[in-house]
């Protein structure tokens, strides 16, 4: 699942997941995304931090809290790279942290080192 406001950061990680043969379901926001995890069930969640609505620490705390996604990974996406933005991401319980804009191969290292296949 890839949770991004910008269309095209959605449209590149889903070609970029496409190719490497992944299913992606795409969510604009925070709302959108928590309507859609539960009929999805993915097996990695990407989550921009800024968004309009639910932010993406908001996001990944709330899909975190929810026993039936609490193990499923996080990575937040953000263009800021701070100290500050990492921890905060690490404490709503994200396990990664990708700076955008990332490359095709940063995120599908990304995907294979979280991907649980079922």
């Amino acid at each position: 699942m890839v949770i991004d406001d910008s269309n095209t950061i959605r449209k590149t990680a889903e070609i970029f997941l496409r190719q490497a043969g992944a299913q992606v379901v795409l969510a604009e926001d925070g709302f959108d995304a928590l309507a859609k995890i539960n009929d999805h069930q993915p097996n990695v969640v990407f989550c921009d931090i800024l968004m309009p609505r639910l932010d993406g620490y908001q996001t990944c705390a709330l899909i975190k809290k929810n026993a039936k996604f609490a193990s499923t990974p996080v990575i937040m996406l953000s263009s800021k790279d701070g100290l500050f933005d990492r921890a905060r991401g690490r404490m709503v319980g994200s396990d990664e942290y990708l700076t955008k804009p990332f490359t095709k191969d940063g995120l599908l290292k990304t995907v294979a080192a979280h991907a649980v296949r079922p």
